[in-house]
């Protein structure tokens, strides 16, 4: 089973590879007519390509680019209302040749609509009236009947992809934007709420250096972060977390002869409250801790504390 899992990623990826060589201007071309559109961009499609359009669709809306799924047979019975003028129309169908998507064409010329094509046919009736057209032409399917769309389904995905990432990166498309079109779930969350939004600000477990080793371990547990700061609010001198106290009671059992300063990190990392919980999160797996302070590393005062699981 696993020699045939291979055999269709490496058939799939050879015809990325040769779709990839196989861009040219028109590709530029698309980009810069989407660009300068003051209307939507529809995407069109039945079958697997419809399957694909949607999806399609889908990533340019959520990457800044207005647009929407037009099914042809329900386009034909009413829905190219929807169509106005100055909406660019992107039609998908490998063959170049869907009787669904032809019967629409001449309404969009008629309405003056620009005409974006995805075949894998350069010279087919759909790419022939198509203002620019995306060749998506493979070497060979997956499917050893050659009857299933695999890799030319794969292969329209990907450019759907890449148009959406070129025009993503063109209008600078930033992290805040992305966070506008998804506000629910974590991934919103992430993307728009800042550290002091979610940091712990009160009752911070905060220790003099002199403090003894019963101190400290009452004052860890009263925290309930598995740290204690060293220092007070406007001047910080160190942390010690629970690990620091393991490791330093394997080195000497002995308490009376454990001294804060010695176990504590000194320069512990310190992120600024205005910093994105992505941002803090990415720093915190690379670190592989699950606690960071929050505040002023320069001045080395200290606004909040703020766990990665916090429930």
């Amino acid at each position: 089973m696993k020699e045939i899992a291979k055999r269709v990623f490496d058939i799939e990826i050879e015809s990325l590879k040769y779709v990839a060589a196989s861009l040219d201007n028109d590709f530029t071309g698309t980009v810069e007519a989407i660009l300068e559109s003051k209307g939507k961009l529809i995407v069109a499609g039945v079958g697997k390509s419809g399957l694909i359009g949607r999806k399609i669709a889908a990533t340019l809306a959520s990457t800044g680019t207005p647009s929407f799924f037009l099914h042809p047979g329900e386009a034909f019975h009413g829905d190219l209302g929807m169509v106005e003028s100055n909406d660019i129309v992107i039609l998908i169908s490998y063959s170049g040749e869907t009787d669904e998507v032809l019967k629409i064409i001449p309404f969009l010329k008629w309405n003056n609509n620009k005409i974006i094509s995805i075949t894998g046919n350069p010279n087919s009736t759909i790419a022939k009236n198509s203002d620019h057209h995306l060749n998506v032409c493979i070497t060979r399917e997956a499917c050893p009947l050659e009857l299933a769309p695999t890799s030319s389904t794969t292969a329209t995905l990907v450019m759907g992809d890449a148009l959406a990432m070129a025009l993503m990166e063109t209008r600078q498309f930033q992290h805040e934007d992305f966070a506008r079109f998804h506000p629910g779930g974590s991934l919103g969350r992430k993307l728009v709420v800042k550290v002091k939004d979610l940091m712990r600000r009160d009752n911070l477990p905060f220790i003099d250096k002199n403090a003894s080793f019963t101190e400290l371990l009452l004052r860890m547990s009263e925290g309930k972060l598995g740290l204690v700061i060293v220092g007070h609010p406007g001047l910080i001198e160190g942390v010690v977390t629970d690990g620091d106290l393991r490791r330093a009671l394997v080195r000497n059992p002995d308490t009376s002869q454990l001294h804060i300063h010695e176990m504590m990190t000194a320069h512990p990392i310190i992120v600024d409250p205005e910093e994105y919980i992505s941002q803090a999160e990415n720093l915190m797996i690379e670190k592989k801790i699950a606690t960071i302070l929050v505040g002023s590393a320069d001045k080395r005062t200290i606004a909040g504390v703020y766990q990665i699981y916090n429930g």
